[in-house]
């Protein structure tokens, strides 16, 4: 018994972006216990248990984690679960990035205090949790627009820019209401320019970046991407420079081990961090596009070391074959206004399952459903994940989805 309940490991929270890591654990023999509030939950019908609790409840985490004798709590793609995981794992002595560790990639106000204190570029900002202490800070700006975010949330949940002071009298309590521990909005400069994402991970010491997108967003809203172009260089940004300075941030930090995403805005002259995760980057930016832009079993490296099982030398360096290999993950744009309009037909859906090269594609919506434009990540009508071996190959499919792919109202 004591051998089998070696080989148990709990996953939080239950959601879909969670069913690759279960894949995983399992496909390197493990045993999944799955924690999550809702009984239709996705990852459910993927792990070997399943219980129902509140994944922000340490004690009913720790509760769950005892009865099943885990090894150890994990999770991927997901801000939130960071701290009482690091929490439980501390209670039972569980190897884990540790509750500090968790408040510093997930608390935003702690990531530009970071910052701030280390050298690394950095906007104006101030976390509040009044109204007026974000209209004092709006006006104390020289620059014309804000951006306000809950101080710990996911999913772009409660971000809004803000042009006029005035405009925070609807948005603030609406921000404020998505902040889940910490009631506080962190209102900060807004920074023109584009922006990116590295998802990275930290093995044995040093941190590598591994793959870097430049990020496109809807025209509706700003702050809700509807591309991420990843590629190994760029002509015109220089991605190397990117790649040392989130490795620095990362080692600087003292992570222990695990999966890094970021967000950078570009100003023109640096590189400014937006926000850092101790996790994979969600829409199966760690399970699909990573292993897809570097040939590494990211996953069996996250698994051993949380298993403290890193005992071996692993090249990370990406090899030739995948130097020019580029990946796309694309959200689908629709024109709708208002109370949006009825779902009746999905055209082209072919294309997208019939290319070996689409790793993965999915609809948020079904036919008969009323649809509106997305006011937040979670909302948007639906995705697909690509690469091709040179970034002419992958523009050409883009560009033929582009034209094939439409939803009929």
């Amino acid at each position: 018994m004591n051998n089998h309940r070696e080989k148990r490991v709990m996953v939080i929270p239950g959601a879909t972006a969670q069913i690759p890591l279960i894949n995983a654990l399992h496909k390197n023999g493990y045993t999944v216990v799955c924690v999550n509030p809702y009984e239709d939950s996705p990852a459910f019908e993927y792990a070997d248990f399943s219980e129902r609790y509140d994944i922000l409840d340490v004690s009913a985490c720790t509760k769950v984690a005892k009865k099943y004798g885990v090894r150890a709590i994990m999770s991927d793609q997901c801000d939130i679960a960071m701290p009482p995981l690091a929490a439980a794992s501390e209670k039972l002595g569980l190897c884990s990035i540790g509750t500090e560790m968790a408040e510093l990639y997930t608390n935003k106000y702690a990531m530009r205090e970071f910052s701030e204190n280390n050298g690394f570029p950095c906007p104006k900002y101030a976390q509040c949790k009044t109204l007026r202490e974000a209209k004092d800070f709006f006006n104390s700006l020289d620059n014309p627009k804000m951006i306000i975010k809950p101080l710990d949330s996911n999913s772009s949940r409660g971000v809004f820019t803000v042009s006029d002071s005035e405009e925070l009298d609807g948005l603030f309590e609406q921000s404020l209401a998505f902040s889940k521990i910490n009631k506080a909005v962190i209102c900060e400069e807004y920074i023109e320019g584009t922006e990116f994402t590295v998802d990275g991970l930290m093995y044995r010491g040093k941190h590598y970046s591994l793959a870097i997108s430049k990020k496109k967003h809807y025209a509706h809203h700003p702050n809700i991407a509807c591309e991420l172009y990843f590629s190994h260089s760029n002509f015109e940004y220089d991605y190397d420079r990117l790649r040392e300075q989130n490795d620095l941030y990362v080692e600087k930090s003292g992570l222990p081990f695990g999966f890094t995403h970021a967000e950078y805005k570009y100003n023109g002259r640096e590189f400014v961090l937006i926000e850092i995760g101790a996790r994979g980057g969600g829409n199966y930016i760690s399970s699909h596009i990573v292993p897809a832009m570097t040939g590494i079993d990211n996953y069996k490296l996250l698994i051993d070391s949380t298993m403290e099982k890193d005992n071996y030398d692993c090249d990370l360096t990406i090899k030739d074959e995948f130097k020019d290999r580029c990946a796309v993950l694309k959200f689908f744009d629709i024109n709708t206004k208002d109370d949006g309009k009825v779902l009746k037909q999905i055209l082209g859906e072919k294309l997208l399952k019939d290319n070996p090269k689409v790793l993965l594609y999915g609809f948020n919506v079904q036919l008969g459903e009323r649809v509106k434009v997305a006011d937040n990540d979670s909302k948007r009508i639906g995705f697909y994940i690509a690469y091709g071996d040179t970034k002419a190959e992958l523009d050409e499919f883009i560009k033929t989805v582009d034209e094939n792919v439409d939803f009929v109202f």
